[in-house]
């Protein structure tokens, strides 16, 4: 159990290290578009972003599946921008409601990519375990825990900024995303494989 408990440690740690902030960066612009009232649809999104990363971290423990780090490294601030800049078409749209289903479907195809970002440094902190079952349901238990923190945070801004601020739903959407947008250039540009 003990050791159960580290890796959730390790699952925590890894994701709400500010060091490496990708990972916070991809949740709050997922969860940017939404309200606080839409938190269960955003819990929905993380755990299926929880549920894919898990299989693509299992995959690549098991060596089932090898990939190429350096492309990993850079398709993860891939698909921040695109999740910024689908929430940026969609505020200009102006279809918050009907894009559900599409956020599904990316954020499930996102995730195999942060799964097997995560796989690297979960594979050097598991060497010299034989068993990779229960560190693996532990790691995940962790970034699950920490996912929803960071979704529940990123909700509580949106709700002061929509709520006590009364910011229109549409700028709020666009200004937050445009500095995700500026923030995830520079990472384009240092992971471009190459």
């Amino acid at each position: 159990m003990e050791n159960f408990r580290f890796y959730i440690e390790l699952g925590l740690d890894h994701v709400l290290d500010l060091g490496a902030y990708d990972h916070i960066l991809f949740l709050a612009a997922l969860a940017i578009p939404f309200m606080f009232r839409d938190w269960k649809k955003v819990i929905l999104l993380a755990t299926m972003f929880t549920l894919t990363h898990c299989v693509a971290l299992g995959l690549s423990v098991y060596e089932i599946v090898e990939v190429d780090v350096a492309l990993i490294e850079f398709l993860i601030p891939v698909t921040i921008f695109l999740t910024a800049f689908f929430n940026i078409f969609m505020a200009i749209k102006d279809r918050f409601e009907s894009a559900f289903s599409w956020h599904l479907l990316a954020t499930g195809f996102f995730g195999f990519v942060h799964g097997f970002g995560f796989s690297n440094y979960f594979k050097m902190m598991m060497a010299d375990q034989t068993h990779k079952l229960m560190p693996l349901l532990g790691f995940a238990t962790g970034i699950e825990l920490s996912q929803v923190t960071i979704i529940l945070l990123a909700l509580l801004l949106g709700y002061v900024c929509l709520q006590l601020l009364k910011l229109p739903r549409k700028h709020y959407v666009l200004v937050a995303s445009i500095i995700v947008l500026v923030i995830v250039l520079p990472m384009l540009k240092d992971t471009y494989p190459g």
